[in-house]
């Protein structure tokens, strides 16, 4: 990640970057640029509508960008976010290392830029043998400007090392991360921020009665395991926790139900919903957020060999519910209810669970946000959609209506593990909602987990999202 902090003065030497918008383009210093400078930008931009400027003096850079707010602020602090990105790329492109940053622009604005140019700043590259790699020439952007403060750029420094845990932990392969390894990521940075944190092996699963967790594990030669974190800071304001539930499938075959083609080949992102809740904790703890939380991570791979449970199993759940299975390859909802049943002992406020959980999701809305439901939680949605807004991780809530209970109905058992061949992410949670009698959350992040196009500040692959959402709401949630 690069480095970020604050300065009183420019420097003569060192390349900056004026960001301004349209009305503040006549407040275009001349200390900076020459006055031909200045009249030459006001001049193309009233003829041309042009926005981007770089005059190359020699010794460094002087790039000016003009951003057209259209006065929706959150779709403004994106364009300054997508602007921090071409910048990180500009400066890649012409090998400048050091950048000064003036704004003419509204301090949320600002903040906007500098997270476009973190993000984007992130790259996987530790398998790469080739010396040059992929790391950016670019190493420091230097703040010039009298509202941003050090607490600003502290908090946008842990919650971007957060998303750089979380795409890590996605980005590497099953033969790094397995269930085991997973926990312990997890306990590590359990151990950095002082939260608690519980393991459970195999064993301590199977005396617990964990059937779904147990079922889609029999397939695998590699153990599961069962996470259970919790931060609980001095003077919390919740009197009731919050409960975050991550799906941690390490790899997804399918099981007997095997995926074809090419669906298997980005299956190592499956445990995203648990590298992004427990990454969200890591963040919270650091950001010393006043708010209870509890994380539960279930975590295994779902793979086709040993015993593994097939359609037509009748598994006995956690909390004694007997589910049909008619879809091996419907497993994330299977480890997901055992730990959405267990949650009940907390007698929280709201649990929220993330998963790549359905396709049904990603070919909804495509890769432009985390498709919901909720149950008895009207409230907390209206404010994560809100929150998802300000941080551009936007939620589509769907319609959790109760003729979608009879899609989940089993002939034989209570209900069975996959619904109907329509509604595929809805009745997925209904699956889910099933085992719970708490308000909830569930965001499906299957479209927007795992990118193999790079789009502005997302780049290849892992992409973090969600993270920063779950931060803002637990971040503003006792307000």
């Amino acid at each position: 990640m690069i480095n970020i902090d604050k300065i009183q003065t420019i420097k003569q030497d060192d390349s900056v970057i004026i960001i301004c918008n349209q009305e503040n383009i006549n407040k275009l210093s001349e200390s900076i640029l020459s006055k031909a400078q200045c009249e030459f930008i006001k001049q193309e931009y009233a003829d041309k509508d042009s926005v981007h400027f770089s005059f190359n003096n020699l010794n460094r850079y002087i790039l000016v960008d003009v951003i057209k707010e259209c006065g929706t602020n959150y779709q403004d602090k994106e364009k300054y976010r997508r602007l921090g990105a071409k910048t990180l790329q500009l400066c890649d492109n012409n090998n400048i290392k050091d950048l000064q940053m003036i704004s003419l622009c509204e301090k949320d604005m600002l903040i906007g830029f500098i997270e476009g140019m973190i993000l984007a700043s992130y790259v996987f590259d530790n398998y790469k043998t080739d010396h040059k790699r992929l790391i950016h020439p670019f190493d420091n952007l230097h703040i010039c400007d009298k509202d941003i403060t050090k607490e600003d750029l502290d908090k946008l420094r842990i919650i971007f090392e957060a998303t750089e845990k979380c795409r890590d932990l996605i980005n590497e392969p099953v033969t790094v991360i397995n269930a085991t390894t997973l926990a312990e990521n997890i306990r590590a940075m359990a151990e950095e921020t002082g939260m608690k944190c519980e393991i459970w092996d195999k064993a301590k699963i199977e005396k617990e009665k964990m059937g779904g967790i147990l079922a889609v594990n029999k397939g695998s030669k590699e153990p599961p395991t069962f996470t259970i974190v919790e931060y609980k800071p001095e003077k919390h304001l919740n009197s009731r926790p919050i409960v975050l539930v991550g799906k941690g499938i390490v790899y997804d075959t399918g099981g007997l139900n095997i995926k074809t083609g090419n669906y298997m080949n980005d299956m190592k992102d499956d445990m995203s919903g648990a590298a992004t809740m427990a990454t969200t904790m890591y963040a919270c703890a650091r950001l010393n957020v006043p708010i209870h939380i509890i994380g539960l991570f279930p975590a295994t791979d779902n793979r086709p060999g040993e015993n593994a449970y097939a359609s037509g199993d009748i598994i006995n759940m956690y909390d004694g519910t007997n589910v049909e299975v008619v879809n091996t390859d419907a497993e994330g909802r299977m480890i997901l209810a055992d730990a959405l049943a267990f949650a009940k002992q907390y007698n929280p406020s709201l649990v929220i669970d993330a998963a790549t959980l359905t396709g049904a999701a990603q070919r909804a809305i495509g890769p432009f946000g985390i498709v919901a439901v909720q149950q008895d939680a009207e409230h907390f949605i209206e404010v994560m959609k809100t929150c998802g807004k300000r941080v551009y991780e936007r939620i589509a809530e769907f319609p959790f209506w109760e003729e979608y209970d009879d899609c989940i109905k089993s002939e034989i058992a209570d209900i069975k593990n996959s619904g109907e061949s329509y509604a595929g992410m809805i009745t997925a949670g209904k699956f889910l909602a099933y085992f719970t009698n708490y308000p909830y959350i569930h965001l499906d992040i299957a479209g927007v987990s795992f990118t193999n196009k790079k789009d502005a500040y997302n780049r290849l692959h892992a992409t973090g999202f969600g993270v920063r959402l779950l931060v803002e709401f637990l971040s503003t949630y006792h307000k």
